[in-house]
């Protein structure tokens, strides 16, 4: 094993919980403002997946005033403190996109029946 190889496994992280497209979350995020840090939680719709390994990363939607959000965020990044799922949805698309031109209840996902 190369010690780029090394390097990549080192800094990957173990607990990452399973995310699938569908799912809504709580992504806990570190901000740092001036020498404090503090937690922000971003609440929404996992839209799309890409990538795999030490370079996976997830997109995240919500709807906030009217407007749409989507942030980007690397799984294994430090900034990231931890992940909630807070629903499971169904889904039959790799890809949800087509969600950015939907307005209000045309916009749910459905959710996962146990």
């Amino acid at each position: 094993m190369n010690a780029l190889e090394q390097i990549s496994k080192s800094s990957m992280k173990e607990n990452v919980p399973e995310l699938n497209i569908g799912d809504t979350v709580k992504v806990h995020v570190r901000i740092k403002e001036g020498d404090k840090s503090r937690i922000q939680v971003f609440e929404g719709t996992i839209i799309a997946k890409k990538h795999g390994g030490i370079n996976e990363t997830f997109t995240v939607r919500r709807v906030a005033h009217g407007c749409g959000i989507e942030r980007v965020f690397p799984v294994h990044s430090p900034s990231v403190d931890k992940v909630e799922i807070v629903r499971k949805g169904v889904v039959r698309r790799a890809k949800l996109y087509y969600l950015r031109g939907r307005v209000g209840k045309a916009a749910k996902v459905k959710a996962q029946v146990h």
